[in-house]
């Protein structure tokens, strides 16, 4: 507001509030804008400034170099843990510049959805493409969660098996990604993210609130195939063992034998979420499908799951004192033995000298000051 050249520039001087100075504006247009609430001072005796508004400043069109967006990691709100995840101001900012509302976007290799979430947000009619139907599982729950979108109702997913024949078609053609589909059914997550390798009887992982301050793991195991045994039974206790889960969850596409049923049914039951729950559960595919899941207390999906992870990481670990602030702490008074003078054993610390000095011989008598 102030008026730089001074009264060689033609700019007026006066008071305001208390500050007199080379001012941009006229004493008439000064009083409006005080008048309006446009002119505040921060403090007593400061330079008065004058208050503006975003919508009022043009500011500059967005270059090729896009370096005002935030980033994605651990702390951030929408971080789900997927490795190629994209920040949504990004995908909102793309979407927004090739696009009206009403046209359809195109995602051929949507991920975990940012780019779909991006298209609807915006009002957009979109289609999403993605390989595996974890990928298009998360995507589903980010939809219905974050936007309010109903499968059925406001969209329509094709690819995933919805029955018995097109779960045993999917397990036929893709064994792996059969797997991945049987996890979404019980909420669970993928070992190591959906990789494939060896996994020691640990398909998945089913996190859930097992108390106010604890989080419990149920391992999962999938199988598909026709040969199903009480030995596979056997192995899922031994991975929850081994693994110190609390909880072990057997999904089979084919119905299970009476001896399975037996040894899951010989286990302990255990106490979760505050009450009592088997600790080896079997589920088929067929009772997943009319959602019947594993009893279990509420348990965390990949959305939940990653907003947890962000509230641990977003706590702080203490920070152990430097050299500096322990040597400016109070100092334990002398210690002598009952009977004797006391001598101080150690010398106090000057602040800028961080070695210890060694302790003055005792030789001598104090002379009295």
């Amino acid at each position: 507001m102030r008026g730089p050249g001074g009264a060689e520039k033609g700019n007026p001087y006066y008071e305001v509030m208390g500050v007199s100075r080379h001012w941009a504006y006229s004493k008439e247009k000064m009083d409006e804008m005080i008048r309006d609430g446009r002119v505040i001072q921060t403090r007593p005796g400061a330079v008065p400034q004058l208050k503006r508004y975003l919508d009022e400043m043009p500011g500059m069109p967005v270059q090729s170099l896009w370096d005002d967006l935030p980033v994605i990691n651990n702390r951030s709100k929408e971080w789900l843990g997927y490795q190629t995840q994209k920040p949504f101001p990004l995908l909102e900012r793309i979407v927004s510049a090739s696009s009206n509302p009403g046209d359809l976007v195109l995602d051929p290799f949507c991920g975990c959805g940012t780019g779909i979430e991006a298209a609807a947000a915006l009002g957009r009619r979109w289609v999403g493409i993605d390989i595996t139907v974890l990928a298009l599982d998360v995507v589903e729950r980010r939809l219905g969660r974050w936007r309010g979108l109903r499968r059925g109702i406001d969209y329509e997913v094709t690819g995933i098996p919805r029955d018995l024949a097109s779960a045993r078609k999917l397990f036929e053609t893709s064994p792996h990604q059969f797997q991945l589909w049987a996890l979404t059914l019980v909420d669970g997550q993928p070992r190591d993210g959906g990789k494939k390798g060896a996994d020691a009887g640990v398909d998945g992982l089913i996190y859930f609130q097992d108390t106010a301050d604890s989080t419990g793991r149920a391992i999962v195991s999938v199988k598909g195939g026709e040969n199903v045994g009480p030995s596979m039974i056997r192995d899922l206790i031994g991975a929850v063992e081994n693994q110190r889960a609390k909880a072990g969850v057997f999904v089979t596409l084919t119905p299970p034998t009476r001896r399975m049923r037996e040894a899951a049914d010989a286990t302990d039951v255990i106490e979760a979420g505050g009450r009592l729950v088997p600790r080896i559960q079997i589920r088929t595919i067929a009772e997943l499908l009319n959602r019947q899941k594993p009893d279990l207390p509420p348990v965390y999906d990949v959305l939940s799951a990653a907003m947890a992870a962000r509230r641990a990481a977003q706590i702080r670990p203490a920070v152990p004192p430097t050299p500096q602030e322990l040597q400016r702490e109070p100092e334990l008074p002398p210690m002598g033995l009952p009977g004797g003078r006391g001598r101080r054993v150690q010398e106090p610390l000057p602040l800028n000298e961080p070695l210890l000095q060694q302790p003055r011989s005792g030789r001598g008598r104090a002379r009295k000051s």
